[in-house]
């Protein structure tokens, strides 16, 4: 199996299809694969041989699909750049890596040159974006224009497909290695859980840097699916492209799922004007939802189905799927939409204890995984992927617990499970219950130092626009809903959260001030 497989069928079956849409621009199969393949000769050109890194620093944008396709045609290993990081960081992945070939958009064409002074192993900086290229980069338009396509170098199995940085809130991040196998199994599971079909038009407004993305990229090519790609997520200009371009799928944080229920409730007169009729299903992921959330938007497209996937990356990335069967009034009565899913194709799925035991169903310990999606390990890090793969088994560090129907209930994170006077607390669950109160926006609850009891369960919040709420109400609304030990013994309000780009509440953001200055700490 291999990334460019699905591609070399669509050019076969269906060239003349529409393949990608952008706001100022359409693409064919036909021509698609034709930029992809003279990438590649680009790419060649500038020395790239047999497993060589090559680098995307860039905005979402139809040049991101060439990449991911146009390097592995041409043999080489992907390594997209998180672009929300810190230029530490970047430098820190793209030195780690070895990565030669830097490829940015306008955007980040300063940062470009200061990482290639910083990385002695960027050769070339390749220029992607709009306007006048930046002096000491070279143009990627007019090399497409002088190279001639070549034939794919065909890289495929068990050869590294790309290195998918992940971590980087608590030291630096982590180069996860991801073969073809992985990937092209995953894009296989979401097509058997019926995403992504060819069908499909899938518009990416998840950033293109991240595996989530990168997975329904290759599902998409698998199946012949359309894309349509927007530089980034904001509420308008994301339904606004659903209502354009006919859209069927997407996928969002809750973060952005929130924001775009939000907009539509404060802008009626705009949102009326939209044809969102073509949206079949939103699916979900990235970190927990809140049930008073998912609901919310149920009522707002009460024809749309919901599904929600749950891994990481280095499950490349999924390994189990909540469908749309899941998302009924049957299963909020009877719990089970609470759970992350059932283990999806290619994936195995325990619940072990301490010493790797599998627990019996219902007992609350570290869910683990194996099979065709699981990493080949952490670059250059052997003790990590020792850890992390003993066994045989991927632990991914959450616990939770299975059901009798082979349901997984994510608990929450074993790093921020909260131990309170000898009480295991898990946040997630303290956060459902905050987040149920009509005056809360966002939520995210942590451990604090606590004198008598080791750790305090302290909650942090965000109230929605024009809502006044105080914190004894928020622990009165939690102490109707939780046990007591669980609920919030202090109450912070603030503007916003600190947020990763994918949505992901930055927990040791917020812990760090309390725990800075403790002879112990939660990471």
């Amino acid at each position: 199996m291999y990334i460019t497989q699905g591609l070399h069928r669509a050019l076969q079956q269906q060239p003349d299809a529409v393949a990608v849409r952008a706001p100022t621009e359409s693409l064919t199969f036909a021509q698609l694969g034709d930029r992809i393949a003279r990438l590649a000769g680009v790419l060649r050109k500038l020395g790239v041989r047999e497993g060589e890194r090559v680098a995307m620093l860039s905005h979402n944008s139809p040049r991101y699909l060439e990449v991911d396709l146009g390097v592995p045609w041409a043999g080489g290993v992907l390594n997209p750049v998180n672009i929300r990081w810190s230029q530490a960081e970047m430098a820190y992945a793209l030195k780690n890596s070895g990565t030669s070939v830097l490829i940015v958009d306008e955007s980040f064409a300063a940062s470009g040159k200061q990482l290639a002074r910083e990385v002695p192993s960027i050769l070339h900086l390749v220029y992607a974006g709009a306007g006048d290229t930046p002096e000491g980069m070279v143009n990627y338009e007019a090399m497409l224009d002088a190279s001639d396509p070549v034939e794919d170098a065909h890289r495929h199995g068990g050869d590294l497909a790309g290195i998918f940085y992940t971590g980087g809130t608590t030291g630096f991040p982590k180069g996860v290695m991801l073969s073809h196998n992985n990937v092209c199994l995953s894009a296989l599971a979401s097509l058997m859980s019926g995403r992504c079909g060819a069908n499909a038009v899938f518009l990416h407004v998840m950033p293109m840097f991240h595996l989530a993305n990168f997975a329904a990229v290759n599902a998409l090519f698998t199946s012949g699916g359309k894309h349509v790609v927007l530089p980034n997520f904001t509420p308008q200009t994301t339904l606004e492209a659903i209502s354009r371009d006919r859209v069927t799928e997407i996928s969002l944080a809750p973060t952005m799922l929130q924001m775009l229920l939000d907009w539509l409730e404060e802008h009626p007169d705009q949102a009326n004007a939209l044809d969102l009729s073509s949206l079949q299903l939103i699916g979900y992921g990235a970190s927990p939802i809140s049930q008073a959330l998912l609901r919310r938007a149920q009522q707002v497209f009460p024809s749309v189905k919901f599904a929600q996937g749950y891994g990481m990356t280095e499950l490349a990335p999924v390994c189990a799927m909540l469908g749309p069967e899941y998302h009924t009034d049957e299963a909020y009565a009877n719990g089970k939409m609470r759970a992350a899913g059932k283990p999806s194709l290619c994936s195995e799925v325990r619940i072990v204890d301490t010493e790797d035991r599998e627990l019996p169903r219902g007992q609350v310990g570290e869910i683990v995984a194996r099979g065709g999606n699981v990493m080949l390990g952490y670059w250059n890090q052997p003790e990590a992927t020792k850890q992390a793969l003993r066994g045989g088994w991927m632990h991914t560090g959450d616990s939770g617990y299975m059901d009798d129907e082979g349901l997984i209930y994510v608990v929450d994170r074993l790093k921020d499970m909260i131990v309170s006077g000898g009480e295991n607390v898990y946040s997630a669950e303290v956060e459902n219950a905050i987040a149920s109160h009509p005056a809360v926006a966002l939520c995210a609850v942590i451990g604090v130092p606590h004198d008598r009891w080791g750790e305090a369960v302290h909650a942090v919040i965000v109230t929605k626009p024009g809502q006044r709420v105080s914190a004894e109400s928020i622990q009165e609304h939690c102490r109707e809903r939780i046990a007591r030990y669980k609920c919030p013994r202090s109450v912070e309000f603030r503007d916003d959260l600190p947020l990763s780009s994918m949505g992901k509440i930055l927990k040791a953001e917020l812990r760090k001030p309390y725990w800075d200055s403790c002879e112990r700490g939660v990471a």
